[in-house]
């Protein structure tokens, strides 16, 4: 049985010595931790079967049992518990060893009250944190849904309100958004609020694989369909039947394999490669571009059939400059994420370091941000970070860049106007004269863009 009192810390003490155990009983109790004691190995753990521990404090040396044996078996009955050992002159080396297996630390006899009391305190609190930090991450799995959706912008609102709509059907949808704003957690949760989320849900990118290997991948194969298929292998649209696909990067798919998606999209058939026989699948389609579809159809990259089927609902999502009042709340979440990675007791961010990441620029958008939050955390000693390292930002081509390998020059003392004129022209030349075009690059509307275009002319 526990102690009647409800506050404080459970700790067992475990030592063959009535007068050690006696003493240092008390000077525990006198900090307000609750103790147990036991006398023997066999004790101690009939104490763990029975009551819930946040440390063991055992001697090393017990009658009955080897102290590092008890040390195993305590953590098989109370994985979160904490162990300190106690060790007699001469046996650091034991202690050292104890350590290695798990122990949080090792004190010697003759017991100093300070240093016992120290010690305790530290494994206490490593106990406390893991025990929280086991918790959020097991909080962490469990999220899914727009829960997984962190914003109260209203851009972000927006969002939300658009994926609760769309997911309980069987549409297809087109997520697009700049790199890193988090379009395959719009998918994941697109699958998680439908009625096939009991279902699979494949994912597979399709700028990371070669053409020949994404066919295969996307309708498998027949075996002997070419060198190296030993076995017939099934790919994802008959894996994922019943389920989601996403097909990552979309814009990136060959015109020749769009062409084969189309067929698939149509009337939900296909065929491995090599095989003969027609497959019959039913597949949600989810897929994710940050490239510009109908720039890439002008081009003649994108079939403009393939973008009207997989496009039946888009969602776009803003960049992270755009929805700023959401950086303390991503932040806030990141901080506990690698907390319970990493076992860390980092819990806050100082307000000056949040100054910071709201007037960062964040090229890299939301996951740019959960890199700088790792960063800190591994970087920082304390319970708060204080100070934030941003990666140097490698510009992009500028606007004559990619023809000329020239750019804009706008010497120091140019006037914002004239540099905004130069600007717009150079745009409008590296869009060769498709002002439209160039307006979606610079980010204004075609109207704003015509007004400077006319005075460049002019």
């Amino acid at each position: 049985m526990k102690p009647e009192s409800k506050n404080g810390p459970y700790v067992l003490l475990v030592d063959d010595e009535e007068r050690l155990r006696a003493a240092a009983g008390k000077v525990l109790a006198g900090e307000g931790y609750h103790v147990m004691t036991a006398a023997s190995a066999d004790e101690a753990l009939e104490r763990l079967k029975h009551d819930d521990f946040a440390l063991v404090i055992s001697d090393l040396r017990l009658p009955d049992l080897d102290g590092l044996v008890l040390l195993n078996q305590a953590r098989e009955l109370q994985p979160e518990i904490e162990v300190v050992v106690i060790t007699g002159h001469g046996s650091v080396e034991k202690a050292v060893e104890a350590m290695r297996l798990g122990a949080y630390d090792f004190i010697q006899k003759p017991l100093d009250s300070a240093a016992l009391l120290k010690t305790v305190a530290k494994a206490i609190e490593k106990q406390r944190l893991s025990s929280e930090n086991r918790q959020l991450r097991r909080q962490l799995q469990q999220r899914g849904g727009v829960a997984a959706l962190i914003g109260d912008s209203p851009p972000m609102q927006a969002v939300k309100r658009l994926v609760r709509q769309v997911a309980p059907t069987d549409v297809n949808v087109l997520i697009q958004g700049e790199s890193g704003t988090g379009k395959e957690i719009i998918a994941d949760a697109l699958h998680h609020l439908s009625h096939r989320c009991g279902q699979p849900f494949l994912k597979i990118s399709c700028a990371a694989i070669p053409e020949l290997l994404l066919e295969s991948e996307l309708f498998g194969y027949e075996r002997g369909a070419f060198t190296g298929a030993a076995a017939t292998k099934p790919g994802k649209f008959e894996l994922a039947d019943g389920g989601t696909l996403l097909l990552d990067e979309i814009a990136e798919m060959s015109p020749q394999l769009q062409a084969k998606l189309l067929r698939v999209l149509q009337d939900g058939r296909f065929q491995r490669l090599g095989g003969t026989k027609g497959l019959q699948t039913n597949v949600r389609l989810l897929c994710s571009t940050h490239a510009d579809i109908p720039e890439a159809i002008e081009q003649g990259k994108f079939r403009h059939d393939l973008y009207y089927r997989i496009n039946t609902v888009q969602i776009v999502l803003p960049p992270l400059r755009q929805r700023r009042e959401d950086i303390p709340l991503l932040a806030g979440h990141f901080l506990g994420k690698f907390a319970a990675e990493m076992g860390k007791g980092v819990r806050a961010i100082a307000p000056p370091a949040l100054e910071q990441l709201l007037a960062h620029s964040w090229p890299g958008n939301v996951r740019e941000l959960e890199h700088v939050i790792q960063r800190a955390m591994v970087l920082t000693g304390g319970d708060t970070i204080t100070n934030f390292a941003f990666a140097p930002i490698v510009a992009g081509p500028t606007a004559t860049t990619e023809r000329d390998g020239s750019s804009v020059p706008i010497p120091v003392g140019t006037t914002v106007g004239e540099a905004t004129r130069r600007l717009v022209q150079a745009t409008i030349e590296h869009c060769a004269g498709n002002k439209l075009k160039a307006s979606r690059m610079l980010g204004i509307p075609p109207r704003t863009m015509y007004r400077h275009f006319s005075k460049s002319s002019q």
